[in-house]
């Protein structure tokens, strides 16, 4: 299992729906722990260009 990305900064950004802590949706929040690792590895590739976004 991958380590959740989480930064206790728990905030929905609603323009992206996108966490504004760790840059994940709420589907993937909510789906983290079930998820095997590739998926994990996925979103946590997704996750630099995401938070980039909503630094902007």
């Amino acid at each position: 299992m991958i380590p959740s990305p989480c930064t206790q900064v728990c905030a929905i950004d609603a323009a992206t729906g996108w966490c504004r802590g760790c840059g994940r949706s709420l589907q993937e929040i909510g789906d983290w722990l079930a998820a095997d690792d590739a998926t994990q590895r996925a979103i946590v590739a997704r996750l630099p260009d995401r938070l980039r976004r909503l630094a902007q």
